[in-house]
């Protein structure tokens, strides 16, 4: 159940606590983004790329779905214009319902989803790297002039892809017979995210030791969770 709960929960924390303090410093969205990109990696990295090559022994018919990830993912960010890592390029005084932004990311969401299911160390990941994302999301929704309801509308339903894609790989065995290529498609997509976030955290290519440090301790704290 708690992996039905969680990736909701991190919508819902992530919105609250735009209505709540009102971040403007981008400075400290970015260091968290940087945080929730490498814990992202982390995991992707000690967690998800052991268990599938191990589960499946055409090693490189799963290298080539991560590799298929990794393009559906850039496929995705064109429409969404890098939502996913932080970005929003949408014009605030823009009244129209961002459509080719939803599907992405609720795309994006759902296919996240399916390797949750008895993967509480993915799972801690994904809601880690939502946070973040949905507080950038929210502030800039607030900021705009879209509609209070179709931001809820747009907001419900992003929470609600996670758990969806976790319930459809649980329930349908058509589905669950391909679990290892379609979390190898995760990987893919959770291998690009990551990384993106972390080249684009250091502004101008220059030395940070702050974002360094963040950035270790994610990595870290996926080896020791």
């Amino acid at each position: 159940m708690i992996t039905y709960i969680l990736p909701i929960l991190s919508v819902l924390v992530g919105f609250l606590f735009v209505l709540v303090f009102k971040p403007q410093k981008k400075k400290n969205l970015k260091l968290l983004l940087a945080f929730s990109g490498a814990f992202l990696l982390g995991i992707t990295i000690f967690e998800m790329l052991p268990e599938i090559f191990q589960q499946h022994h055409n090693t490189k018919t799963i290298s080539l779905f991560i590799v298929f990830g990794i393009l559906l993912q850039i496929c995705l960010e064109f429409f969404s214009k890098g939502a996913e890592h932080g970005h929003v390029h949408l014009h605030e005084e823009d009244s129209q319902f961002p459509w080719m932004l939803f599907v992405s990311l609720c795309l994006h969401s759902l296919i996240e989803g399916t390797p949750l299911n008895h993967h509480d160390n993915i799972l801690y990941g994904i809601v880690i790297h939502k946070i973040p994302v949905v507080i950038i999301l929210s502030t800039f929704f607030m900021q705009s002039a879209l509609k209070k309801s179709s931001i809820a509308f747009f907001l419900i339903l992003f929470a609600l892809m996670t758990p969806f894609g976790t319930y459809l790989i649980s329930e349908f065995p058509s589905l669950s017979n391909y679990s290892s290529h379609i979390m190898a498609m995760a990987v893919g997509i959770f291998l690009h995210i990551s990384t993106t976030i972390l080249f684009e955290s250091s502004e101008g290519h220059k030395f940070n030791l702050v974002k360094l440090i963040i950035i270790t301790i994610g990595l870290f704290s996926a080896y020791f969770i």
